[in-house]
């Protein structure tokens, strides 16, 4: 390799360098809103090695970390879609109260959340007194309108679309903002008056039973829908075959959601 090629070679962006530069020109304050809640797993998963503290069954720490990962995944994403609206609809107001919601809600419920393991005790289903119940019950709305940020995305998308995005990733990308919400957000009200049964066959680290009424499962299919699906949309290219996708993933969402229920 000639001493060109190889300063050629050092000065091309890699992978993680490309997508931080994009998020951050897409959406800047989700783009370190998403780095920031990232950052926050490092010490709790020290955290984990180091305290033998458990809950159902589950390290005290795994919780947050799992939220931590699930809000900056769809920080991230939102951030990703914005950059889809024309530049003067990035900074109109709708843009704004969806991005200030979205870090709002999800930063309520991760920090109550991480207070709760920290506490040693657990953030859903305690309603145990007065406080706790306030909180379940704020942690409940917070997870609706932490939801509904991505509809109302999905609104803005649709009526400002972007003429070089791809007919079969627009259609991806709606589809899965919109099901977030129908899916995720129907079956985390279902999950509210639902707690999950202990005991049985789980999932390592998820703790999601698969021996039926877990509704965790079908949650997690609904609340992903806005990464999954655009994801599908890409790696397959076309209309039919997304909506053939979309088609087996409804599938098996209501599998899922009936398996949980019985």
């Amino acid at each position: 390799m000639s001493s060109n090629s190889f300063n050629a070679a050092l000065a091309r962006p890699t992978p993680l360098a490309w997508l931080w530069d994009q998020l951050q020109q897409r959406e800047r304050r989700l783009a370190w809103y998403g780095a920031v809640l990232l950052v926050c797993i490092i010490p709790m998963a020290l955290a984990w090695g180091l305290d033998e503290r458990m809950l159902r069954g589950a390290n005290v720490w795994i919780k947050p970390i799992k939220f931590a990962l699930s809000i900056a995944l769809l920080a991230w994403t939102t951030a990703w879609f914005i950059g889809h609206l024309p530049a003067a609809r990035r900074e109109g107001r709708a843009v704004r109260r969806i991005v200030w919601l979205l870090i709002a809600t999800g930063s309520f419920e991760f920090l109550y959340i991480t207070l709760q393991a920290g506490l040693g005790q657990a953030s859903h289903y305690n309603v145990s007194d007065l406080w706790h119940g306030l909180m379940y019950s704020l942690m409940g709305l917070g997870a609706l309108l932490l939801t509904a940020t991505q509809p109302l995305l999905a609104w803005q998308l649709w009526r400002h679309p972007d003429p070089t995005q791809a007919p079969t990733d627009r259609l991806a990308m709606l589809l899965g903002l919109a099901l977030t919400f129908v899916m995720g957000a129907g079956v985390g009200i279902l999950l509210g008056d639902q707690p999950p049964p202990e005991g049985g066959q789980a999932l390592p680290l998820l703790g999601w039973v698969l021996s039926g009424g877990d509704l965790r499962p079908a949650h997690f299919l609904g609340i992903h829908a806005g990464q999954l699906l655009p994801l599908a949309g890409w790696l397959l290219g076309r209309r039919r075959w997304l909506l053939a996708f979309t088609a087996l993933y409804g599938l098996a969402f209501l599998g899922l959601l009936m398996r949980g229920l019985g």
